[in-house]
């Protein structure tokens, strides 16, 4: 059955980020890059407690993805790898996932670093990154397990 979903943006994430040229592949590449999330003042309310967490889940929509393919070679592999297996932006609801570590919270304004997403990105979520629910020591790396990670791009920390 396909239905008719509907999805509210709560805020839009700040990042120095302008092109997807210059956006790190993964916010772990960029730990000091600094960016700014603000929540409609409407969802304010819902950022109770959350300065008592060390990071968080950013989910947010890749509105700058381009087209959208199945199966594609990734950042990782010149070979192809199905869209759900990887983590390429294009995909066909276009939802991204980002952690990174929360600085600091003012009001509805949240100051984050290791943010790897595009600016003025729409926020359709957070959700605390909690370690003893999020982390699986057992996990393994799939088809990436024996690739190379990149280097650092120039310029960044």
């Amino acid at each position: 059955m396909n239905r008719k979903l509907e999805i509210k943006q709560i805020g839009i994430i700040h990042s120095p980020h302008k092109t997807k040229d210059e956006c790190p592949i993964q916010g772990i590449f960029s730990p000091l890059e600094k960016g700014r999330i603000e929540i409609f003042p409407e969802y304010e309310e819902g950022l109770e407690s959350i300065e008592t967490f060390s990071h968080i889940m950013l989910f947010y929509i890749f509105d700058k993805a381009g087209v959208i393919k199945l199966s594609r070679p990734t950042f990782l592999d010149d070979a192809p790898h199905g869209v759900f297996a990887s983590r390429h932006p294009c995909r066909p609801n276009s939802i991204g996932i980002s952690i990174v570590k929360l600085e600091k919270r003012n009001k509805n304004i949240l100051e984050v670093s290791g943010i790897d997403i595009l600016d003025d990105s729409p926020l359709i979520d957070i959700k605390p990154y909690i370690p003893r629910f999020d982390y699986f020591a057992n996990a393994n790396n799939g088809w990436a397990e024996t690739k190379k990670i990149l280097p650092k791009p120039k310029g960044r920390e």
